[in-house]
């Protein structure tokens, strides 16, 4: 259901849930490449129906091994399913095995709430992504889920 995938096959569903009518280059993560850097993708049948990219990249917290979650994406005719849920159980789990201590990411605003329930917590004030909207910075101490 759920195997690794390459940064270009994550752009099906990238570009049109979260750059809709943007070019396809936008599609395209800095770091996505990278050896550190892991792709997901949840398949229902051999059909790719849900992204998330894992990067092994640190942010302003006073924790070792960070590591990033972005592009975390379903298509929108297959969201409220539990997917979403299940795609970030699954990048913990891949974290955990990395010796993660804590995981970070950056949400959007209608996407606050399902992260919380998933035990992310806001730090620091919201912030604008150009073309994109308003965001915050999120975060899981992956000691709490061990």
């Amino acid at each position: 259901m759920i195997r690794e995938i390459t940064s270009t096959e994550a752009f099906s569903v990238r570009h049109p849930v979260l750059r809709p009518g943007q070019p396809l280059e936008t599609c395209h993560f800095e770091n996505d490449d990278l050896k550190s850097t892991k792709h997901f993708g949840f398949f229902e049948r051999d059909n790719l129906i849900g992204i998330i990219s894992v990067f092994k990249k640190d942010n302003s917290f006073f924790k070792e091994n960070q590591f990033q979650i972005r592009g975390m994406a379903v298509l929108t005719i297959h969201q409220k399913k539990g997917i979403g849920a299940k795609l970030i159980h699954f990048a913990e789990h891949y974290i955990q095995k990395q010796k993660g201590n804590l995981i970070w990411l950056n949400a959007r605003i209608i996407a606050v709430g399902f992260y919380e329930k998933l035990g992310y917590q806001i730090i620091g004030n919201p912030f604008e992504i150009a073309e994109i909207g308003t965001h915050y910075v999120m975060f899981k101490n992956i000691q709490i889920i061990l």
